[in-house]
């Protein structure tokens, strides 16, 4: 079978013929690695179209991902620290809510995405082999570039009119650029928002599904309606929200799988939904043996997967991981994603 035909299986729980790959490479350890990195990811090729090149053009990087002082389209300020590694906002265009009337939304839709079929890394022709998933959406993450995370989390608290004002106006840009995205030929569309801590969740799971779930809930809809599959990446303790992500209607999930705990997803996650796989990058990945890392693979795959399937293998490689332990991470993919528990 094609790529495209084993991810569809894949997410759907229709016996692929193995676990589809997905790269998931920061560009700072293109940097660092350059050819090294290339002869990895060529050797194992992934499912979605990616194609790396040693000589990545910097200055084309987001202003998330240059380094220097760089501002976004939505006139966030960004302070890059490492060419490659995404920054920090240190400037926020609505810091004063009070003066939300002066702000205006980006409008150009025209540029973006390009008309034809986008993967995940450069622009391919397309002939029906790969997976499209295309855009990155994000809310919460969103209102924190433009507020301020202390800002935000005060807005939550105290759900002002005026704060419900800016979420239903994002809301609403989200849908347009969804529009936007729906007239392409892509087989699914990948949205994120880092909700938990080490611990828990950033605020209450209440306050959560009444703020925030209605509107996840309603961009999902539009997705699935273009019949599209919805992709969803959240970071940290989000063991509180994960069924509601699973309720309305995600496709295939992103977690820290290791933070969530094997155990917890085994039985609360595994044949449910699909996982795109997350091996422990804050531990075993940059820290680890290579022996290690392949028994990351395996545990990880054993709490996601089921005999039809329902795990995209994915690990973030970052400046941070050596050469052994990305080579090692791929041979795990490519052993542990035949013989599935």
């Amino acid at each position: 079978m094609n790529s495209r035909e084993r991810v569809k299986r894949a997410i759907r729980f229709e016996k692929p013929d193995r676990a589809p790959i997905s790269h998931a490479v920061l560009p700072a350890a293109q940097i660092k690695y350059g050819q090294a990195l290339d002869e990895i990811l060529a050797e194992y090729r992934e499912d979605f179209g990616w194609d790396y090149m040693s000589d990545l053009p910097i200055e084309k990087f987001s202003p998330q991902y240059k380094q220097g002082l760089n501002c976004d389209d939505f006139g966030t300020v960004w302070r890059v620290e490492w060419a490659g590694v995404c920054g920090i906002p240190v400037q926020w265009p609505i810091s004063d809510l009070s003066r939300y009337d002066e702000y205006l939304w980006p409008k150009d839709f025209s540029a973006w995405p390009p008309a034809g079929r986008q993967y995940s890394g450069h622009m391919c022709g397309y002939d029906g082999r790969w997976y499209a998933r295309g855009a990155w959406i994000t809310t919460f993450e969103q209102l924190q570039q433009l507020r301020g995370m202390e800002n935000l989390l005060m807005d939550i608290a105290a759900e002002s009119r005026e704060f419900m004002r800016l979420l239903d106006d994002l809301l609403a840009f989200n849908l347009r650029w969804i529009d936007r995205w729906n007239k392409f030929e892509y087989d699914g569309l990948h949205f994120g928002d880092d909700w938990g801590t080490q611990r828990s969740l950033i605020i209450r799971p209440e306050t959560w599904r009444r703020l925030f779930k209605p509107r996840y809930a309603e961009m999902f809809a539009r997705t699935k309606a273009a019949g599209k599959d919805v992709w969803f990446h959240s970071d940290g303790f989000i063991n509180d929200i994960l069924g509601d992500l699973i309720e309305i209607g995600v496709d295939v999930i992103n977690f820290q799988i290791a933070v969530v705990e094997f155990d917890w997803t085994a039985r609360n996650v595994r044949g449910h939904i699909a996982v795109r796989t997350d091996i422990d990058r804050q531990n075993v990945l940059p820290f680890g043996s290579p022996s290690q890392v392949k028994e990351e693979v395996q545990r990880t795959f054993e709490a996601c997967g089921t005999p039809r399937g329902g795990i995209i293998a994915c690990g973030e490689i970052g400046p941070d991981v050596p050469l052994a332990n990305i080579l090692a991470m791929y041979e795990a993919f490519r052993e542990y994603g035949i013989d599935r528990p």
